[in-house]
């Protein structure tokens, strides 16, 4: 959860920003603690977070991390970028619990994509 808190807090130093390019920020959390949602709660994140417990969306997203050496059965850390028609335009898809695009490379993609629509 420490590798979470961290990029939710740069989520949420950044959300101003991402709102005025119409941007909206969604997470996704794989884990079933109590600590969590009470992290969630606690928190009043200006974005919207679900928690996974089944694991169902990072599966279909194609994250789900079973076993590896930093962490199981959770979510490797991810960046999608999601048009309005549902249409992914940019991923990008962590191979260890640490990597994790800087906000100028997601401003980057937001404008890469921008231009494409």
């Amino acid at each position: 959860m420490t590798n979470c808190r961290r990029r939710f807090g740069e989520l949420a130093d950044h959300s101003p920003e991402y709102r005025a390019l119409g941007v909206q920020v969604v997470a996704v959390v794989a884990q079933r603690s109590e600590k969590v949602r009470r992290y969630i709660e606690d928190a009043g994140l200006p974005f919207n977070i679900l928690v996974d417990d089944s694991r169902s969306v990072i599966k279909a997203y194609g994250v789900w991390h079973r076993i590896g050496l930093d962490a199981w059965d959770i979510s490797r850390p991810a960046v999608f970028l999601v048009d309005r028609a549902g249409i992914i335009r940019y991923l990008f898809v962590a191979s260890r619990q640490d990597e994790f695009p800087e906000h100028e490379e997601i401003l980057a993609q937001i404008g890469a994509v921008a231009r494409q629509l």
